[in-house]
């Protein structure tokens, strides 16, 4: 049975949070850093993704080669990622290796060198990486809506940045993004699963009190604009659309946001779902989410559909989210409440999932989750809530992208199925 968390704060602000599990015999580790596009300036747009990738190429005391061959003749993962609000570098193995995971994380964090060796030919990694991007129409729909939402705010801009900002990186601004970002207080060192508390902590402390200590890395959150972006795309016989809502942030640990969009949109007897693909057969994917970073949230509706059908498709999702505002059916609620809390409870049934959602609340708001309090209060999550909430979000402007296969005349006409919702 998996015993208490606890949480230890070295002298430079660096938190170390374990969570061991008894009943296992993997570990995760993994390192949190509070630095993501979010932080960036505008001309260092995809820093953080680029010193991600980086921080892999070379340590102080190891090669790249030998970075990866540590952590492979242990068994081990070794990867990381970044998001908007924040980076994080991981390890998956045997429980006997959570310290050992903790030294190699940390040369990894606070050792990396960017040699400038590896520097260019990173650069055509991510360069082709940002080309994948940039041709699928789904994640340019994504990225124009985010732009939709939030205008000049860095929220809006994709985390791997773009193609001139990409090239522009070199050497010393990479290590002048570390030392501004990476500092104690906006780092999360943490373990779980089957692992020894006392020794992660050790190890911790070992690895990672030399990290500079400093200010936490904070933003304003975004002000939402709204607005309609569409992109016409070449080599794809579908259309997609993304509409989106304005949201409080990951703070507001609000049940009712995931209830809401569960409610619309997850399943297949789901509003979204059963109308738009098993009544009219419009659409093969559509889906709903509450969408929650450091500061700011999403309400997002994804569909993907022919060309000929998205006038309708589109015309439907707006009419379901104006009848997801006035009542919620008692079936739809009892649904979607079990459905968010099976997702959570799934999730923290595996280590990394469960470190990944306690570190990022830790970050965000000074606090572990509660999975019982938070079943609670999903429990207790009423159908006239949930309008009410909807409604209040439907009083924004919504950012609206459609990429894909458009039919001529698709702007036009969008702005005038927005209107619908008024």
């Amino acid at each position: 049975m998996m015993t208490k968390a606890r949480i230890d704060t070295l002298d430079n602000g660096v938190r170390v949070l374990t969570l061991p599990d008894p009943t296992l015999r993997t570990a995760t580790v993994s390192v949190f850093v509070r630095s993501g596009s979010v932080h960036e300036e505008a001309r260092d747009g995809g820093i953080s993704h680029f010193v991600e990738h980086m921080a892999f190429k070379g340590t102080r005391t190891r090669s790249a080669r030998r970075i990866n061959l540590d952590a492979e003749r242990l068994g081990a993962d070794v990867n990381a990622h970044t998001d908007k609000d924040h980076t994080a570098f991981y390890m998956h193995g045997l429980g006997v290796h959570a310290t050992a995971f903790v030294t190699m994380l940390g040369d990894i964090v606070l050792g990396s060198t960017f040699p400038a060796t590896e520097l260019e030919r990173e650069r055509q990694v991510i360069l082709a990486e940002f080309t994948d991007d940039e041709d699928d129409p789904l994640s340019a729909a994504y990225r124009m809506v985010d732009l939709a939402s939030f205008g000049t705010h860095p929220a809006a801009r994709a985390v791997i940045g773009s193609r001139r900002t990409i090239e522009a990186v070199d050497r010393a601004r990479l290590m002048a993004y570390v030392r501004r970002r990476y500092t104690g207080p906006n780092v999360v060192i943490g373990a779980s699963g089957a692992i020894d508390p006392a020794a992660v902590r050790r190890a911790a402390r070992e690895a990672f009190s030399a990290l500079p200590a400093g200010s936490a890395n904070r933003v304003l959150p975004p002000e939402w604009v709204g607005g309609l972006r569409t992109r016409r795309m070449a080599g794809t016989r579908q259309a997609h659309a993304l509409l989106a809502f304005p949201l409080p942030g990951r703070e507001s640990d609000d049940p009712v946001l995931p209830v809401a969009a569960a409610a619309l949109g997850e399943g297949m007897s789901a509003p979204l779902l059963h109308e738009l693909r098993e009544r009219r057969g419009l659409v093969y994917h559509a889906h709903a989410a509450a969408d929650l970073m450091d500061g700011w949230g999403q309400f997002v509706v994804e569909l993907t559909t022919a060309p000929e059908h998205l006038e309708e498709a589109v015309l439907t999702v707006l009419r379901l989210l104006r009848r997801h505002a006035r009542a919620l059916r008692a079936q739809d609620l009892e649904r979607a409440r079990n459905q968010v809390l099976l997702r959570r409870l799934r999730a923290h049934e595996r280590p990394g999932r469960r470190l990944e959602d306690a570190a990022l609340a830790l970050l965000t708001c000074e606090r572990l989750p509660d999975d019982a309090h938070w079943a609670r209060r999903v429990a207790r999550v009423r159908s006239a809530q949930v309008a009410h909430r909807v409604a209040r979000m439907l009083e924004a402007t919504p950012a609206f992208a459609l990429t894909g296969c458009l039919p001529p005349g698709t702007r036009g006409r969008a702005r005038d199925w927005l209107g619908t919702l008024r």
